[in-house]
């Protein structure tokens, strides 16, 4: 029979990892986790269909404007109320600016175009009461449109999560009284707080992004605050804490690097919801002034003509569909990817 041998731990064997090794380690860790999250999301093709819809979008919102040839705030009056008219389709008599009214006397199919002697232009989404061309200004207002939710949301992001990281992994007293406060402003309903601002503020982008960030940031907090509880308990953050790591290490190296997926997730999603509430302000007139351009402007006049001309509300509503559609596409993508 071998004899039991007996090892006796040497002091070489608590030596640690050189500080080369420990960050070449930590950096194929994060390294592969991205690689393996990002092949995850591009494996989804609902995930790629919304980045692709966003992706689209986004390059419309910033070239669109200059592609009719017709500025957004030039004013013809002469031109008002143009009905669709598109170049090559026009040709064959698919929207070549006829529209059917219905006045006191039965419908009447008419073609303004003809009437004013210019068949050789082209209003690709016709143009509004003032003249304007409603093809430009639709992609304009989904540029404001999507600044505003985008700076709200950052805003939101950078509030939301610090609050939320600060209360969660203090925890304590600290979490208690930090709860009790949100306890105290999520319980006035967001259309009230926004409403009643907007109508103390003046009208404009700047407002909008304030109200818009008073109560956005309250959702973000409690999704932080949520994973941090989680995260905080794992052995890799205990293992920094018993190495000595201060709470700036812990925090900003070793806990925030693995929430961020949730946090991207919310992002996207809230994203079409402070679309959605410029355009309610605006619908109800408390969001941009009168004669600005966004997709709440347009929705609203878009709306008070829909019985004469449909044309003025079908563009902006099928962007902000698509917006809609786009974000939580990848949001859903991003959120099984972080599974």
């Amino acid at each position: 029979m071998s004899e039991n041998v007996i090892y006796t731990l040497q002091d070489a064997d608590f030596v640690p990892a050189a500080k080369e090794h420990r960050d070449l380690t930590a950096s194929e860790a994060v390294t592969g986790s991205k690689h393996d999250m990002r092949k995850r999301f591009f494996a989804r093709k609902s995930a790629v269909a919304g980045l692709v819809i966003l992706a689209l979008l986004t390059l419309l919102a910033i070239i669109g404007p200059y592609i009719s040839g017709h500025s957004y705030d030039d004013q013809q009056l002469e031109r008002a109320n143009l009905a669709p008219r598109v170049p090559g389709l026009a040709s064959i008599g698919i929207l070549d600016g006829s529209e059917t009214m219905n006045k006191t006397g039965g419908e009447v199919r008419v073609n303004r175009y003809e009437e004013l002697g210019i068949t050789d232009e082209y209003y690709i989404f016709g143009t509004d009461s003032l003249g304007r061309d409603m093809f430009s200004r639709a992609f304009m207002g989904l540029r404001v449109s999507l600044f505003i939710a985008l700076a709200a949301t950052v805003i939101n992001l950078v509030i939301g999560m610090n609050y939320g990281i600060i209360s969660g992994y203090f925890g304590g007293m600290t979490d208690i009284i930090m709860q009790r406060v949100i306890d105290v402003v999520g319980s006035i309903p967001t259309l009230v707080v926004v409403t009643l601002l907007m109508l103390v503020l003046e009208p404009g982008m700047g407002s909008i992004i304030l109200a818009l960030m008073l109560s956005g940031w309250i959702e973000m907090s409690h999704i932080a605050r949520a994973e941090v509880l989680k995260v905080k308990e794992l052995e890799y953050v205990q293992a920094a804490r018993t190495l000595g790591a201060g709470h700036r290490h812990i925090i900003f190296r070793e806990i925030m690097p693995n929430i961020t997926g949730k946090l991207v997730t919310q992002i996207m999603l809230g994203i079409p919801s402070a679309v959605f509430l410029e355009a309610f302000l605006s619908f109800v007139g408390l969001g941009m002034p009168a004669g600005s351009c966004s997709l709440g402007t347009m929705l609203t006049d878009g709306f008070s003509n829909v019985l004469l001309h449909i044309y003025k509300l079908i563009p902006t509503a099928a962007l902000m569909v698509l917006l809609m559609i786009g974000c939580h596409l990848v949001a859903e993508g991003l959120k099984k990817a972080a599974e």
